[in-house]
């Protein structure tokens, strides 16, 4: 096995574990044992199970944020309204996997994680890697949101964010179950319509004190 194949087994097999049992219950022990790698291959490829962490996140985000960084290049003529916005971050995120949709729905499950369970170093790093792009959004987010205050755009966009993560992670089973229950079966495309539907409506509903 060549070493770029046991990095992309180990990179593999980390973001399945950690997407089902979470980043404090998977021990990189049990990640060398599923990918038939020993725990020195590890701390060679990565050092830590903090960077490997990191490296998970990494191997998505990469071209994530430069197929992002193209998208607003070629945007910059266009008057990007909040549901145009939200409709490039969306399709850049699912062409970042076009070709394997899991990855998007285990990569919005991690994304979760990262959130609920203490990854301070995760917070670093994506400010140092990733803050210019993130910060370029966010100008173009309070532009098109110029009504909200900091603290509601902050919050809104993380109740987006919850919303978002819950439905792109849990696609599969909330497409089984509305497909069974319901009369009318659905698409992925379509579910993707109409939570941005619902998350442009969030972010820009009038505030108590308006």
């Amino acid at each position: 096995m060549t070493q770029a194949n046991t990095v992309e087994r180990i990179l593999d097999t980390a973001e399945v574990l950690f997407a089902q049992k979470g980043f404090a219950e998977t021990s990189l022990r049990a990640i060398t044992s599923k990918a038939g790698v020993n725990l020195a291959a590890v701390n060679y490829h990565f050092g830590s199970k903090e960077a490997l962490i990191q490296a998970v996140f990494e191997r998505f985000l990469n071209p994530f944020c430069g197929m992002l960084e193209t998208r607003m290049d070629d945007s910059l003529e266009q008057s990007l309204t909040l549901e145009k916005l939200l409709g490039l971050v969306s399709r850049t995120a699912l062409d970042t996997h076009r070709s394997d949709t899991r990855r998007v729905a285990i990569f919005f499950r991690l994304s979760g994680l990262a959130y609920t369970q203490a990854q301070g170093h995760m917070r670093r790093f994506l400010r140092e890697r990733y803050g210019a792009v993130f910060g370029r959004f966010l100008h173009l987010l309070t532009a098109a949101t110029p009504t909200l205050t900091p603290l509601e755009r902050f919050w809104r966009v993380h109740f987006a964010l919850g919303a978002t993560t819950f439905a792109l992670s849990g696609m599969e089973s909330l497409l089984a179950i509305s497909n069974n229950d319901l009369p009318q079966s659905i698409k992925p495309e379509q579910v993707n319509d109409m939570l941005l539907e619902f998350v442009a409506g969030g972010i820009r509903a009038p505030s108590e004190a308006s």
